[in-house]
Formats: structure tokens, C-alpha cells, sequence
């Protein structure tokens, strides 16, 4: 009969040995989640801030005359720094709304940007070249990645040239409007538009450097002949 006894205390141990461990799983998933959330809220705040910087460090350089600009009166250096921000948080948060959010507000900000050294460059004579770079997700194209690794080697080897990146699945009715202007197709990405010139597909290095070249040549040529 003793054999067939419940052993209450067994269960007990088990039981308390169960709620402890459950306590503690769910302890730890909200410390995680609430340590993912933080992150979050950082880089939000960080990059509201360099939103806001940036913004208002785009209304003065939009009055400076022209004798007051030098090579380092742009947002670039910003949107840079603000872009890094972007790429940190995309690998390592898995929030995506927020960061959704900020990657838009960011691509107003390239945007701005150009207009902004295309104005400057046209009024002042200041050299710049500028390419606008239109790609997506790896799925959906597979030589992005490597078109940009080649604009980013092109931007160390040319300092006064401009890149700015644009998803193309990016709801923003500006960058709508620029795919309209352009005439960019969502098949034939990576697309590149340099000095109003639509390149589709994948784009070598050696290439696009005597595109470059030749845009600071006829750049040079205007200068000159003012």
C-alpha cells in the first residue's frame, strides 16, 4: 500500500522547480525585449536629433552666399554618420517599424541634400558629381550588393563626389516622383543616374570612373568659359 502512496512532496519539488524556471524565462524575455526597446529609443533619439541639426544646417547654408561655402558646407558628413546609425540598427533590432520610419525621413534628407549641392554647385561653381543610386532587397536583385560596394570604393577615390542610395520600395511619394522623372524600372535595378543619364544594371568600377572623369572635365569646361 505504501508503494501506491501519492509522494506529495515530489510534486511539490517538481512544481515549485517549474513555476521557478517559467518565472524566470518570462523575466528574461522581458529584460531582452525591454533591452531591445531601449535600443531603439536611442538611435531614435540620436537620429531625431542629427534630423533636426541637419535641417536647420540646411536652411543656413541655403542663405550663405557663395563666398561663405567651402568644401565641408553640406549634410553629407551627416547623413553619413546618420546612415551607419541606420545600418547598426538594422542588423541588430528587430523593430522595423521604427526603423522603417527613420530610413524614410533619412532618404527626404539625401534628397534635400542633392538639391541642395546641385543648387550650390550651379550658383557658386563649386565641382561636385553626383549619383543617384536606385536598388532593392538582395531577393529581388542580385548585383545591388556588389554595385554598392563599387560606389563606395568610388566615393574614397573621388571625395567630391556625391551618392545618394534610395530603396525602391521606399512609400515616399518623392522617391516616386524621382522614379517617374528618371524613368527607373523596378527590372532593371541597380539603376544609376549620372548627370541626368539613366544606367540600368550592374555597373563595373573602371566604367563609371571614366563617367566620373568626364563630368568634372565638362564641369571644369563651364567654369571656364563663364
Amino acid at each position: 500500500m505504501e508503494n501506491n502512496k501519492i509522494d506529495w512532496k515530489k510534486y511539490v519539488i517538481v512544481f515549485f522547480i517549474t513555476s521557478l524556471l517559467f518565472i524566470l524565462a518570462w523575466y528574461l524575455s522581458n529584460y531582452f525585449s525591454e533591452k531591445k526597446l531601449s535600443q531603439i529609443k536611442t538611435i531614435q533619439n540620436d537620429i531625431a536629433l542629427d534630423i533636426l541639426s541637419s535641417e536647420t544646417q540646411f536652411s543656413l547654408l541655403s542663405e550663405l552666399s557663395c563666398k561663405n561655402i567651402t568644401a565641408e558646407s553640406s549634410l553629407s558628413k551627416e547623413l553619413n554618420e546618420m546612415g551607419q546609425k541606420l545600418e547598426w540598427g538594422e542588423d541588430n533590432i528587430d523593430d522595423s517599424s521604427e526603423l522603417l520610419y527613420l530610413r524614410r525621413y533619412y532618404s527626404l534628407l539625401q534628397i534635400k541634400d542633392y538639391l541642395l549641392l546641385k543648387n550650390i554647385s550651379e550658383r557658386c561653381g563649386n565641382k561636385y558629381a553626383f549619383i543617384l543610386y536606385f536598388y532593392t532587397d538582395v531577393d529581388n536583385c542580385t548585383e545591388c550588393k556588389r554595385q554598392g560596394i563599387v560606389l563606395s570604393s568610388l566615393r574614397e577615390k573621388f571625395p567630391s563626389l556625391r551618392v545618394y542610395s534610395f530603396d525602391y520600395s521606399t512609400n515616399l511619394s518623392a522617391i516616386k516622383s524621382m522614379l517617374q522623372i528618371y524613368k527607373v524600372e523596378d527590372t532593371k535595378l541597380p539603376a544609376l543616374v549620372l548627370d541626368d543619364e539613366l544606367l540600368t544594371g550592374f555597373r563595373s568600377i573602371e566604367e563609371l570612373e571614366t563617367k566620373i572623369e568626364k563630368s568634372f572635365a565638362l564641369k571644369d569646361e563651364s567654369k571656364s568659359k563663364e
